[in-house]
């Protein structure tokens, strides 16, 4: 049997993302002993909800020690800017290596941040697939549905969320993975972003705009985001696989500026550590999210259709390069997309 989160919690979640914005923080123990404040992207609340208590007992019953956890959520690039600029997190919880790579630029942590944990610090991933509404009225099945003159296709904004980052990777890559051309895959990304009725900053705003706000066709976001509103909304959703998409990993780390000046290293770097355990596996797959666990993968196979996926790697010569060429102030982003 699979279990997912209580409805009531996810209705009031979802509802309340507007009103608590990006980088909002919640508190979620009092009176501890050590302070930890996990930065994470906008979709992974109700994860990282449910991660949270599980770990803090375990690490009492192993520690002795009491530690309270803080989340902060908001699109994974506007929320690594604020660590930049200042917001004391002692643990980074994103969806795409690039984010970690910028504060391993700023010096906060160290520039192998990568190995310090297994599976390139991704103790979890996902892959974009499509939310569109019941019967899927306007049969999109694939990249180049979303791209016709009468579909509205919801994505939130590149420049700040990492799903939309990957949404633009995964549809351009289809293009490439069938042979085409790059010309051909700027046409398709060009055609899909002038559908786009409302650019939002993170991945949950997105999710409201098309669930609660009625406004476009599909929703393409992460496999774990759809799959958390179909259990919510039942029937009134259908969940499209494209016939490839992008591997989109959720890398962490620790900021080791932060933990070394309070001193909580110990803490934060079991805390990550447990997102590799069989309970922290498990509570990712319970998530809809893809783990590195053969056994949890198997316990949870009901929760994953298989899908052809391709790496950033392999199209586009990593996460750098896809910044510099697609994402950065002047780059291809700037150039095809243009506000309606």
């Amino acid at each position: 049997m699979i279990t997912t989160p209580a409805r009531p919690l996810r209705r009031a979640l979802l509802s309340l993302s507007l009103a608590l914005g990006a980088g909002a923080v919640l508190p979620a123990a009092h009176g501890a002993d050590t302070e930890l404040l996990n930065v994470s992207y906008d979709v992974a609340r109700e994860l990282y909800k449910e991660v949270n208590p599980a770990f803090i007992s375990g690490y009492k019953k192993t520690t002795g020690e009491d530690v309270t956890i803080k989340q902060s959520h908001g699109g994974s690039s506007k929320q690594a800017r604020a660590v930049a600029d200042g917001l004391e997190a002692s643990v980074v919880t994103m969806n795409q290596a690039n984010d970690i790579d910028m504060l391993a630029d700023r010096g906060l942590l160290a520039k192998d941040w990568a190995k310090k944990f297994p599976n390139n610090a991704a103790p979890y991933y996902s892959t974009m697939v499509f939310l569109v509404r019941k019967g899927n009225p306007k049969a999109i099945r694939d990249w180049a549905d979303l791209a016709k003159a009468d579909v509205k296709v919801v994505i939130p904004n590149p420049k700040t969320a990492g799903n939309g980052r990957y949404t633009y990777l995964a549809a351009w890559g289809s293009v490439l993975k069938k042979g085409g051309s790059e010309a051909q895959a700027r046409d398709l990304v060009t055609r899909m972003f002038k559908n786009v009725p409302v650019l939002d900053a993170g991945g949950r705003a997105a999710t409201t705009t098309f669930t609660q706000r009625q406004i476009g066709d599909a929703l393409v976001t992460f496999e774990n985001e759809v799959n958390l509103v179909r259990a919510e909304f039942g029937d009134n959703f259908e969940v499209v696989y494209p016939a490839t998409s992008i591997l989109a990993e959720s890398p962490v780390a620790v900021v080791d500026k932060v933990v070394d000046r309070r001193g909580n290293r110990k803490a934060a770097t079991a805390y990550l550590n447990f997102l590799y355990t069989d309970a922290g596996q498990a509570i990712g797959a319970k998530h809809f999210m893809r783990v590195r666990s053969a056994a949890v993968t198997k316990q949870f196979a009901a929760n994953y259709k298989p899908i052809t996926l391709f790496t950033v790697d392999e199209y586009f010569g990593g996460w750098r390069a896809a910044q510099k060429k697609h994402f950065d102030d002047g780059g291809e982003f700037d150039k095809i997309y243009q506000p309606q």
